[in-house]
């Protein structure tokens, strides 16, 4: 008898342990097939043109993304105000826009805007810039990367338009894989705004989810097995 259980004994503690190497197996694959992304605030130095004159201020530039369907939702936003007006400018009297410019895999630029000034700002102070978005849908495969490029000021019947001037770097790295799949350097296509609905995810985001849900299977069905052995030596 002790025999028996010796040999016996060690299969509920085998199956444990093979069921646990599955889920440990299970929750790398998810962490293998996460979206790929980079992000890092980087100073982007504006040279604006204004109806009174040149002016230039720097601000920290933070671009984010978030999967919507085939395609990502981008968000710039920005850290400190640049450029002023010489007169205070009401509530909804300025409205921002600006060019994000594309690189590495894809190239071309992606539209942002944002909503107009919810508060009146100060004559002579930094105009303090809401954040920006859009919607970028790739073309090709590989890795993108999004830089801060012309940022466009209206209010009150003018127009300012500023600049970078310091090269900056790129504020966002994409690993993206567009309808084509077939990588290379291709233009994106893009749209302005903020409206608009979230569509279902599909692509990386997903995968990763399925690939979980995967894995907790087979982590229960292992569990099963284990209780199943378990009530088999019981019985015995």
């Amino acid at each position: 008898m002790a025999r028996f259980y010796e040999q016996h004994g060690r299969r509920p503690r085998r199956a444990a342990g093979l069921a646990a190497a599955v889920a440990m197996t299970a929750g790398s694959a998810v962490m293998l097939t996460a979206p790929a992304a980079h992000a890092e605030v980087v100073d982007v130095n504006y040279q604006c043109k204004t109806p009174i004159g040149n002016k230039g201020a720097v601000s920290p530039i933070d671009i984010k993304s978030t999967p919507s369907g085939g395609a990502y939702k981008l968000v710039m936003s920005f850290q400190k105000g640049v450029s002023s007006s010489p007169v205070e400018l009401g509530k909804g009297a300025m409205t921002p826009s600006a060019l994000i410019q594309l690189g590495g895999a894809e190239s071309g630029t992606v539209p942002v805007s944002g909503p107009p000034n919810d508060k009146a700002i100060p004559a002579n102070t930094p105009i303090k810039i809401s954040d920006l978005s859009g919607t970028y849908t790739p073309k090709g495969s590989g890795k993108v990367t999004f830089t801060a490029s012309t940022l466009t000021i209206k209010a009150l019947g003018t127009t300012t338009t500023c600049t970078p001037s310091n090269h900056p770097q790129p504020s966002l790295t994409l690993d993206v894989k567009g309808a084509g799949g077939s990588g290379g350097s291709t233009g994106g296509s893009a749209t302005g705004g903020s409206s608009g609905g979230q569509l279902p995810q599909t692509g990386p985001a997903d995968s990763a989810i399925a690939l979980g849900t995967l894995g907790g299977t087979v982590l229960l069905a292992g569990a099963a097995g284990v209780l199943w052995l378990t009530r088999r030596h019981q019985r015995a």
